[in-house]
């Protein structure tokens, strides 16, 4: 089966799902989302969509005025699982500044009830934000194996992602899927997922081959195949993956053996 571990929720959900077929896939993990670029038809649609998304990306919005985008995200996430049970399954977001209270009662109430397989995309806009991660880590730690997504291009920096190393370390029960490969950080983050069990490595929003090439062939069991789409497309690639890998053996795992198995999926 051939899973991409990473799309967000496009419009319309049919239009997803014939993309979808269209590049072999035959499941994807859907996450949230507040803009639609896939929606726009003209630069300045385009731009108007992706303000939205650098203002989320850059810290910008409250805390009460993320929680209200989270219940609605997460909402419209659930009618499209649950209309499309057969090629969706689901991670769901927490907002990063609640106590550890208010964080274990949000996840119980908007993940696990919902049955979603995991938490994310976090996007930090600074190393504090990386850092206040860790009340997610902690909140997690009465369900073994659930995993967390966090965005680790830009404007994670490499002092936010060694902050998200930590925490990774310290929490080793907790599964941590380093979202676009670290960005330009690729090197760092591939050293560290190839020396730390519970780390992985998101494999959308590639910037070069060759860091794409390097990643499969040093850690392949770690790798997990996604598009980001919008953002990227699933058919180009899944066509990178099986191009650079040494192996049909290893291009099965990366697109869709390792996620089955980190997710335990029927």
């Amino acid at each position: 089966m051939i899973i991409d571990s990473h799309e967000h929720l496009m419009l319309p959900t049919e239009l997803q799902i014939e993309q979808m077929n269209k590049a072999g896939v035959d499941k994807a993990i859907l996450f949230t989302t507040t803009p639609h670029p896939e929606k726009a038809k003209t630069l300045t649609e385009f731009k108007n969509e992706m303000s939205i998304l650098f203002k989320i990306l850059g810290g910008e919005n409250s805390l009460e005025n993320n929680k209200k985008r989270f219940k609605k995200d997460i909402s419209d996430l659930m009618k499209v699982i649950n209309n499309y049970p057969d090629k969706f399954y689901g991670f769901g977001t927490v907002p990063l500044g609640l106590s550890l209270e208010e964080t274990q009662i949000w996840i119980k109430q908007y993940i696990i009830d919902n049955g979603l397989k995991g938490i994310g995309e976090f996007t930090p806009g600074n190393d504090e934000q990386v850092s206040q991660l860790e009340t997610i880590f902690k909140a997690l730690k009465q369900y073994e194996n659930f995993p967390i997504w966090v965005h680790t291009f830009n404007p994670v920096t490499l002092n936010g992602i060694k902050i998200l190393e930590n925490l990774t370390r310290k929490y080793s029960k907790t599964p941590v899927i380093f979202g676009h490969m670290g960005g330009y950080n690729w090197m760092e983050v591939t050293d560290f997922v190839k020396n730390t069990p519970n780390a992985y490595i998101d494999l959308s929003a590639a910037f070069s081959t060759l860091a794409l090439k390097m990643i499969i062939t040093e850690v392949p069991e770690k790798c997990l195949f996604s598009s980001d789409a919008p953002y990227g497309d699933s058919f180009l690639n899944k066509q990178a993956i099986e191009y650079l890998s040494p192996s049909k053996k290893i291009s099965d795992k990366i697109l869709g053996e390792n996620i089955i198995k980190l997710l335990e999926l029927k």
